[in-house]
């Protein structure tokens, strides 16, 4: 089936995966409240339970990512993302249910949040990966600035209905509202007509193995200049703010004696800057040219983190809401700039591998930057892990700025790097050698 080549209001199909994706984020946030409110409030966990809720979430993405990306790229990815939706209602659904038959545990909440985690590892790596083969290259950044759009809203109102629904039917029945909207998130994609086709095989050749191919994705990204700049941009970023973000609510109301409300309306005002920032990616990239929005965008997000340790003890709303802003406006124009533009330069063969290898490197440092960020308060003092990580932080935007990439105008036609076997037999390969890196001409 032809792709439309019009805009994306008219495209049925995009219309029906950012629609079911709406649902199914607005939901979202109605979980990442209620379940940890009820492993506090309802199934009394200890501070080493409650903190394995969110290391257990996350685990996935550093276990399966890169082996996601090689049977993302063997199979068909809109099944992939109905059956990651249909799966993690159904384990969503569960918790209710167990509740109501009060036999539920925080293990059994612990198994489910793990199990969870796989599916969303599988899911956000396909969705990534399919949005290219739905729309046509030159509407990447409109597609996913729509996308993101939708997440920065239901950022905002998601908490205050997320607490709502808490308030009036308790947290365990509160989750049934994430359990339904990814229901309704299956049923919008399996209406969908575009169809994929599967990756060519020839029959005489053997089945290709796993390990080779998460290395050929792996190579792909750090053997071309471009994204290996984007990877560590992002990775020595995510960093950087996870070290501040770790220890930032308690510095919020142990240091400078921040209501809850005020703290809520500091971040309340940073997805409003991400509204903003998804509103203005597609202008920005046709106005100053891909490259150097991605360049400007990284450099005010580098920045954005001084605001927390400068942000006067007497009055912090002011430069604390002013940073957030920035940060929430940068950041989210960055990603949906680099993601936009990693889709368009990666062959459809590699589109999943790529995806995976590159949210392995940049997700990898989270936990990491998290754990430096409490030992370092421990060690010293709240305001002195804030100055880390923001100071860290101010020159990640010179991975981007000295590669090829700033010179970039428009999104790129992708770059067939040569497959193993065919390296081999041109003598360009030996084994464990990455590819050889594009030209800044090839990225």
């Amino acid at each position: 089936m032809r792709r439309p080549s019009g805009a994306l209001w008219s495209h049925p199909d995009f219309l029906k995966l950012w629609t079911g994706q709406s649902i199914s984020e607005l939901g979202s946030q109605v979980s990442q409240l209620a379940i940890p409110w009820l492993a506090a409030v309802g199934l009394h966990a200890s501070p080493l339970a409650f903190s394995l809720l969110g290391v257990l979430g996350f685990l996935p993405f550093i276990l399966f990512a890169l082996p996601a990306g090689v049977w993302v790229d063997r199979l068909r990815r809109r099944p992939v993302l109905i059956v990651g939706d249909c799966a993690r209602a159904v384990l969503l659904a569960l918790i209710p249910i167990l509740w109501a038959a009060g036999v539920l545990q925080i293990w059994h909440l612990l198994v489910l949040e793990f199990v969870i985690g796989i599916f969303t590892v599988f899911f956000d790596v396909a969705y990534q990966s399919y949005l290219p083969a739905l729309i046509e290259r030159e509407h990447l950044i409109d597609g996913n600035s729509k996308l993101q759009l939708t997440v920065s809203i239901a950022q905002i109102g998601g908490p205050s209905l997320s607490g709502g629904l808490i308030a009036a039917i308790t947290a365990p029945y509160a989750i049934l509202f994430d359990a339904v909207s990814f229901a309704i998130s299956s049923v919008f994609m399996i209406g969908m007509k575009h169809r994929e086709n599967l990756p060519r095989q020839d029959a005489a050749e053997p089945r290709p193995k796993m390990w080779p191919q998460v290395k050929e994705g792996l190579a792909w990204v750090v053997g071309n200049r471009n994204l290996r700049a984007i990877a560590g941009c992002t990775g020595t970023s995510n960093f950087c703010s996870s070290l501040m973000f770790a220890i930032v609510i308690l510095y919020m109301v142990r240091v400078l004696h921040l209501s809850s409300l005020e703290a809520g309306a500091v971040f309340a005002v940073g997805s409003a800057g991400s509204i903003v920032g998804a509103l203005l990616a597609n202008r920005l990239g046709k106005g100053l040219g891909v490259g150097t929005a991605i360049v400007l965008t990284a450099v005010i997000f580098s920045f954005g983190g001084l605001a927390y340790p400068l942000a006067p003890k007497s009055f912090p709303l002011p430069v604390l809401m002013a940073g957030q802003v920035l940060f929430g406006f940068s950041a989210v124009a960055y990603n949906i700039l680099q993601v936009s533009y990693r889709q368009a330069i990666t062959p459809e063969r590699l589109q999943g591998r790529m995806n995976a290898a590159m949210r392995w490197i940049v997700w990898g440092t989270i936990p990491l930057g998290t754990l430096v960020g409490g030992a370092i308060a421990q060690a010293t003092s709240l305001h002195a892990a804030l100055w880390v990580g923001a100071v860290l932080g101010t020159p990640t935007f010179l991975w981007v700025l000295l590669s090829p990439l700033r010179a970039i105008r428009e999104m790129p036609e992708p770059v067939e790097p040569p497959t193993p076997a065919q390296a081999e037999l041109e003598g360009g390969l030996v084994e464990g050698t990455p590819l050889p890196a594009p030209s800044a001409a090839d990225a």
